[in-house]
């Protein structure tokens, strides 16, 4: 089969714990190609869409030091043309962002097979999609109006404000009543009221990690990956320092991701990585969801494998119909 992966800029992947090239060299060693796609290149015309791809040949070693692929010449190619298009490139999702999915549903409609499916990304903000399943969700609130927000703040005493655009633990911030910065930090986060974040109950659980669940075909990988704040920090995202620990899935896990994985599935979500703090579920992360690396090494169960199995499965059951 062939394959192609929509990446942000080959020289920016860190090949010791990147997902995407995990994926990869699953993939080619199975025989499979693999190809190169940068966002840039997606293009529309007569009806087609297609782009400048680049043909890799991965170091079956699987060097974290040097170079870790051979490229060949770039060829255009129409999306049509591979077995399947994975979207692999992260957040910002910004304008730019949602055009590309504009344009991959264009392909869908010509027959390509297009993981995550672009509508389904589209339609699930990480922070927001949590909003339809408000039984797993600590209390939370969306809103701009500071007025609203400091409401929250005294009513819970303690609680965490996030943009609903970040990635990797960005310009998140743990306010308590009495922070002295409170209104400063709503003020930031919001713009003066012209931008909508999230506001959500601290749950002190954190100190045990943020664990990613992830789901593949609706169903989930038995590990998760508990990503512990460093001393001093109410983050655990491992962008922010945090220490990745691999552990087995907890009754609680399993609940979440047994009751969602079908429902996300459903909708054209391959690979989802839920968030988990505690009992309560805080992100659903669809655009390039993480960490087969580190649960890989650290469990033995091999996720990239698990995830090819899945992709390989999605490709023998024909065209993806347009909705």
């Amino acid at each position: 089969m062939k394959f192609a992966f929509i990446l942000d800029p080959l020289e920016s992947l860190k090949p010791y714990k990147d997902s995407s090239v995990a994926m990869m060299r699953e993939a080619q060693r199975r025989g499979h190609e693999v190809h190169a796609i940068m966002r840039e290149a997606l293009t529309w015309r007569d009806g087609s869409v297609s782009a400048a791809t680049t043909r890799l040949e991965l170091d079956p070693q699987h060097s974290d030091h040097g170079p870790w692929s051979a490229q060949q010449e770039r060829e255009h190619q129409p999306l049509h043309a591979f077995d399947a298009v994975l979207m692999r490139q992260d957040p910002p999702f910004d304008f730019e962002y949602v055009a590309a999915t504009w344009l991959l549903e264009r392909a869908e409609a010509e027959g390509a097979r297009i993981f995550n499916r672009p509508r389904a990304i589209r339609d699930h903000n990480e922070k927001l999609a949590i909003t339809e399943f408000p039984q797993y969700t600590p209390t939370t609130l969306v809103a701009r109006n500071a007025v609203d927000l400091n409401a929250f703040i005294d009513e819970l005493g303690d609680v965490i404000l996030k943009p609903l655009d970040g990635m990797g633990g960005s310009s998140i911030f743990r306010v308590q009543r009495d922070d002295p910065n409170r209104n400063v930090i709503i003020e930031t986060l919001t713009a003066h009221g012209q931008r909508t974040i999230m506001a959500q109950r601290y749950l002190p659980q954190i100190a045990q990690g943020d664990k990613r669940i992830l789901l593949i075909a609706g169903q989930p990988v038995p590990y998760c990956l508990a990503r512990i704040p460093r001393p001093g920090e109410s983050r655990g995202n491992l962008a922010a320092g945090g220490t990745g620990v691999a552990q087995p899935l907890a009754p609680r896990d399993r609940e979440i991701a047994e009751a969602l994985g079908p429902v996300l599935a459903a909708r054209g979500l391959l690979l989802v990585g839920l968030d988990v703090i505690g009992e309560c579920l805080t992100e659903i992360n669809v655009t390039s969801p993480t960490c087969f690396v580190e649960i890989t090494r650290q469990s033995g169960c091999d996720v990239a494998a698990l995830f090819i199995d899945a992709l390989e499965q999605e490709c023998g059951k024909g065209t993806i119909q347009p909705t």
